[in-house]
């Protein structure tokens, strides 16, 4: 056996080894870093890196494997660092942030590269002392917790008691700003909807709701509550302001990918005339979508996103430029990309000929959802209806529609729209609407009844095609945001009106 001078010796040797191996890793981050930037990449995949880690397990010993795994994960975590301070200026500080939209934003809106900066709370110190940034805008959970590393306020920060913007003058020192005032703001008195005088109920206490209560306060609402899980006025006590006439959600509930989630039952809220989710992905919350269903005005968190980051950026470049029109661009642009359009009406009304004609037009992607379940099982809806029955082909239908609607994001974090045809009778399961609405332009394809294909169709066949319309026409108009008859217009003429709508 050795003795312990030994096996240091040998340790000494590995960590050499280890060390000069590193400078090779971290050279060719360097490279790839350059790459990514050249491709308008951003710096983290979580999925690649995921994989690489579950690869290297596989060659480790069993009592080893989590060790290596931590290892790993660190020199990940080293070699995004390098990579983000090679490239980026600015940049977004938080500490999940895998689908956020602020590189797109600040891409369209300033021109200039946008890093995201995933730091956990003990690696704040560090980020402040060594982070060569410019500028950097800060998100959940850090919007208080960054105030510390400020040397001076903006009036408006101190006022609402949270920074989203900070920026590192030529002096060393840290500047910090609240955009988010500008983007809430302008949410608001965009929207059409008065709020003075009228009582406002804030869902959550953190960084973001301080903004919004000042907010509030100076376009006139009165009272304003604020909501909070162990406060004087929370959510086990909430029915004491069901008389609330404006609601704004200011957490991250029914944020993807936890997207589906409410944390109030808007049916309650009898006098609601207005509902503000700042939640942006998806473009419409659950919140919003049961709003709509109540006939309340609901907007979401898109604008607020797009409003702060034009703030943000005019004080990063110093310029001053038409923040409305800059805004508007940037908003209609990002819709654009990650609006999906759904096709929904009866069975042979044309839903997959639009779809694909659409597909083409629009450059998007197209998924027929009969199609998908017939390549993922093998077999057509036909022959699952015939052979398992219309309960376990709409479990199917579901499950598809789930994977379709709620996919992963994309190495660069996105998540670009889709056309999707689905079945005629997916609006007979009630858990389909929020997943097919939540970032959807949800269009009806109308035709008269006498005019459907009812070939191949079992359940049309057996039930008729005039009583399935009359058990889902409701549905369809109540699903959707426009209708289109396609027995009344050529096939270009509706694309165009599909296209038209969509872009308002």
């Amino acid at each position: 056996m050795k003795d312990l001078k030994e096996y240091r010796k040998e340790i000494d040797g590995i960590d050499r080894e280890i060390a000069e191996l590193l400078e090779k890793r971290f050279d060719l981050v360097r490279e790839i870093g350059r790459v990514k930037e050249k491709e308008g990449l951003p710096v983290a995949d979580a999925a690649r890196e995921s994989e690489k880690i579950n690869a290297i397990e596989c060659f480790c010993k069993s009592n080893t494997a989590p060790y290596v795994a931590e290892v790993l994960k660190e020199i990940m975590s080293q070699s995004r660092r390098i990579q983000e301070s090679d490239r980026k200026e600015y940049g977004l500080l938080g500490r999940k942030l895998g689908h956020s939209y602020s590189p797109q934003v600040h891409k369209l809106i300033g021109g200039y590269e946008f890093g995201l900066f995933e730091r956990e709370p003990e690696e704040l110190d560090a980020f402040f002392d060594e982070g060569d940034f410019r500028g950097i805008t800060v998100t959940m959970p850090y919007k208080k917790e960054v105030i510390r590393y400020c040397d001076e306020l903006s009036d408006t920060a101190a006022k609402c008691g949270s920074v989203n913007t900070v920026i590192k003058r030529h002096d060393g020192t840290i500047f910090g700003d609240n955009t988010d005032y500008y983007g809430f703001r302008s949410t608001v008195e965009s929207s059409g909807i008065d709020v003075r005088g009228s009582k406002t109920v804030i869902l959550g206490s953190g960084g973001v709701s301080g903004t919004v209560v000042r907010v509030m306060e100076d376009l006139g609402a009165d009272p304003i509550v604020v909501i909070s899980r162990k406060g004087e006025n929370n959510y086990e006590n909430l029915v004491q302001h069901s008389d609330a006439e404006i609601i704004v959600n200011a957490t991250p509930v029914g944020m993807y990918p936890n997207a589906g989630e409410s944390l109030i039952d808007i049916k309650n809220f009898l006098k609601c005339r207005a509902v503000f989710d700042l939640v942006y992905n998806p473009l419409r919350t659950k919140l919003m979508l049961d709003a709509r269903d109540a006939g309340i005005p609901a907007f979401s968190g898109m604008h607020m996103l797009v409003a702060q980051a034009a703030k943000a950026s005019g004080l990063f470049l110093g310029e001053d430029f038409d923040f409305a029109a800059k805004t508007q661009m940037a908003e209609e642009s990002i819709r654009a990309d990650v609006q999906n359009i759904v096709l929904i009406g009866m069975p042979g009304c044309g839903k997959t000929t639009i779809g694909r004609m659409l597909s083409e037009r629009m450059g998007k992607p197209f998924a027929d959802c009969d199609q998908m379940i017939e390549e993922l099982y093998g077999r057509s809806p036909e022959d699952i209806i015939r052979e398992r029955g219309i309960d376990d082909f709409r479990d199917i239908e579901t499950s598809v529609i789930m994977q379709v609607m709620r996919r992963s994001p994309q190495s660069d974090g996105r998540t670009p729209g889709i056309i999707f045809s689905t079945g005629g009778g997916c609006v007979e399961r009630n858990e389909n609407k929020v997943p097919l609405l939540e970032n959807s332009a949800v269009v009806y394809i109308r035709r008269p009844v006498a005019e459907l294909d009812a070939s191949g169709r079992p359940l049309t066949q057996k039930t008729g095609a005039q009583a399935l319309f009359e058990r889902r026409n409701h549905l369809y108009e109540e699903w959707s945001d426009f209708a289109v008859d396609s027995s009344e217009h050529s096939a270009d003429e509706i694309l165009q009106i599909i296209i038209e709508r969509n872009s308002k």
